[in-house]
């Protein structure tokens, strides 16, 4: 059965690849892209794709962009847009900190609570948070981003049983290492701020540790997983993908509750 699912942060990536992938499948997709430049691309990428989105402008941090969630009748939400950077966490500048938990957590929780409201009053839906490996493992020089995605975990668990009496679902989907260039752009970013001279923690080591980007997977694996699991009426609160992900993400947390400091 066909479903009407809104999914932001639909210009690029996993976004994009699963906003074209479920129209391909018949369903009615609504594509919001944060910048005004995005709309036309991503219209551009519909249309040679052979399918139709409903593309428009909306920063989920605007008031004013978030308000035209209330204009459209959805069965599904996907909160998929979100930032990154990486950086020593004992050393960021706040503001970029301030900046991640902005978009990744206080205006995704809003656009999520405009969804709710909407589907506690129709007595149905789904809220998919998009989250991350990085919503249960941490890794040095990644605490950013984890931050975030841990604080989204949390807001999932207790939307899902919030919501739970008023058959409203919520679940989260978690990526692992997918090659968009979400992650590139997110190693690079330090490299703005950070200074040799002045920081402490070791640059060399932060460089060892980006050459890691080599190794992702294809995103079309992620974007297949995706298309597949969102317009289901029934799966697990957690989708993680691929296997091997999903297996790293339960032994680091078997690690911590063994390890000593």
């Amino acid at each position: 059965m066909a479903k009407t699912i809104f999914i932001t942060g639909a210009a690029t990536g996993l976004g994009k690849g699963t906003a074209i992938g479920l129209a391909k499948k018949g369903h009615r997709v609504i594509a919001p892209v944060e910048i005004n430049a995005q709309v036309t691309s991503l219209r551009e990428d519909a249309s040679a794709a052979g399918v139709e989105l409903e593309v428009f402008k909306m920063d989920i941090r605007n008031p004013e962009d978030r308000s035209q969630m209330a204009e459209y009748d959805f069965d599904i939400f996907v909160a998929n847009a979100a930032i990154n950077e990486g950086g020593p966490l004992g050393e960021v500048p706040m503001s970029i900190f301030r900046d991640i938990f902005e978009v990744n957590v206080f205006s995704t929780l809003e656009t999520a609570q405009i969804a709710a409201r909407k589907f506690v009053q129709k007595g149905e839906g789904k809220i998919i948070f998009m989250s991350s490996m990085a919503g249960i493992m941490t890794s040095p020089y990644s605490g950013l981003y984890a931050a975030s995605k841990h604080a989204i975990e949390a807001m999932a668990k207790t939307m899902q049983k919030e919501l739970e009496q008023f058959d409203v679902k919520v679940a989260t989907i978690n990526p692992g290492p997918f090659a968009t260039g979400f992650n590139d752009r997110a190693v690079e970013a330090k490299w703005k701020w950070f200074n040799e001279e002045i920081h402490y923690s070791p640059a060399d080591e932060m460089k060892e540790i980006d050459k890691g980007m080599a190794n992702q997977f294809d995103p079309q694996e992620m974007i297949d997983k995706m298309v597949e699991v969102i317009p289901l009426d029934s799966h697990k609160f957690r989708t993680v993908y691929p296997p091997k992900t999903e297996e790293q993400m339960k032994e680091q947390e078997r690690e911590s509750w063994e390890k000593e400091i």
